[in-house]
């Protein structure tokens, strides 16, 4: 099979696949310099797996990063480790026969475990790879996520739910809040007082090292941004108290979603946003919790990259790459999505004396749809990208929404919230 790449005389004419490696590893970089002049005459560009946009490029999420070397071709087809190296063999005529050897009964799944292996007890620049680093958490900063959503639970039948609801939902940000701080300051570098306070109580993002730390160079934001914010915050607000009150009298279902909606919108699109807008005109790094998620091509992306990236955050460090050293990243993803469920239970189904288990039933959804959009078969009917992609995110996503605020959560804490905030 000849190699997708076609040379040409002048490379502007040549298309070019691009291949991604860890900037992190220092083997990674050290093999990168070595065959980047070989590469790149035979139709391949490097590209540094933190470059921005990367996950959204490839459809993977973010703690996938440093996995695997990856290989994008011009037509959007994308490989991973092992099976990478043999698709750029196939290109290099010295080395094509690495490929055909590949082809052979058994030896890509060898290939696939060796570079595994390898992957996961590579060396990088600190010492240990930041794809597999072990948390090693301290006491202190797990004490206030175990006690702060327990004592609220002993106040549950003192309280009214939709109070309850906000209660839990607030003990459990400021656990992950101040683990999240604790876990990022280094020891041997100071943190400023006045920005370590903004984080703790004027940033609702999960992000520590990238605002207390400025790892990244904020992105200054352009008028239409704040354009746009204000416009969905208002968008919003209009929904809660417009719209809901319209519905109300012949559909009360209706009422609560759509006030509901226009929470959602003045929080998370609207004052969130404002907020990320806000420090980083001041050259804070402070990421958007929200991502337009509606332009999301995949499950992978949608709740890896765009979707609440917060929670992804404090998700993806405290366990995910914990739990993919132990039972793999598929099953480790599968474990995450559980967790979600289960915070949601507290969240949702608590307050609300009802429709245990679909919050739970929900979120395994979204787990089952990533591996069926990464699967062989996801892949060769277009899941994961373009349409098809966008088509069966949506779907996935917003089908089965009725399991996660389910008509009893409606009736018994968003109506009544609604009503408190004169709303209806």
């Amino acid at each position: 099979m000849r190699c997708p790449l076609q040379p040409h005389a002048n490379d502007k004419d040549r298309s070019f696949a691009e291949v991604f490696y860890d900037a992190d590893c220092r083997f990674c970089v050290n093999a990168a310099r070595r065959f980047e002049r070989v590469l790149a005459r035979n139709g391949f560009k490097l590209v540094a797996l933190q470059a921005p946009e990367t996950c959204t490029r490839l459809g993977i999420l973010d703690h996938q990063l440093a996995e695997e070397m990856r290989l994008r071709l011009p037509d959007g087809t994308v490989f991973g480790g092992a099976d990478a190296i043999a698709e750029i063999a196939r290109c290099i005529w010295w080395a094509s026969p690495l490929w055909a050897l590949s082809r052979l009964p058994g030896a890509a799944r060898l290939a696939r475990t060796t570079y595994s292996w390898f992957a996961r007890n590579r060396n990088c620049g600190g010492g240990v790879c930041r794809a597999d680093a072990r948390v090693a958490l301290r006491p202190a900063s797990l004490l206030p996520l175990l006690l702060l959503p327990t004592v609220t639970l002993l106040l549950r039948a003192r309280v009214a739910p939709w109070h309850f609801m906000w209660m839990m939902a607030f003990a459990l940000y400021v656990g992950c809040k101040w683990l999240t701080y604790r876990e990022a300051r280094p020891h041997d570098k100071a943190v400023d007082r006045l920005l370590a306070l903004a984080y703790l109580f004027a940033w609702p993002g999960m992000d520590a090292e990238a605002f207390l730390l400025a790892s990244d160079c904020p992105i200054i934001p352009s008028r239409s941004e704040w354009i746009a914010a204000a416009l969905k915050m208002l968008s919003g607000a209009t929904l809660m108290w417009v719209v809901a009150r319209i519905a109300l009298p012949d559909h009360p279902l209706m009422a609560g979603w759509i006030g509901m909606i226009g929470l959602i919108l003045v929080l998370h699109f609207g004052a969130f946003a404002l907020l990320s807008l806000a420090w980083r005109s001041v050259g804070v790094n402070a990421v958007p919790v929200m991502r337009k998620p509606l332009r999301s091509t995949s499950l992978a992306e949608f709740w890896g990259r765009r979707w609440n990236t917060a929670f992804h955050e404090i998700a993806a460090r405290f366990t995910f790459r914990p739990l993919r050293r132990i039972v793999g990243a598929t099953v480790a993803t599968l474990l995450v999505f559980l967790i979600s469920g289960l915070i949601h239970e507290l969240v949702i189904s608590t307050p609300a004396h009802g429709s245990y288990g679909l919050p739970t039933g929900y979120f395994l959804i979204q787990a089952l749809g990533i591996a069926g959009e990464r699967s062989q078969h996801g892949r060769r009917i277009g899941l994961g990208r373009g349409l098809r992609g966008r088509s069966f995110t949506l779907l996935v996503t917003g089908g089965p929404a009725f399991w996660l605020f389910s008509p009893t959560f409606v009736r018994n804490v968003i109506l009544p919230m609604l009503a408190a905030v004169g709303a209806l």
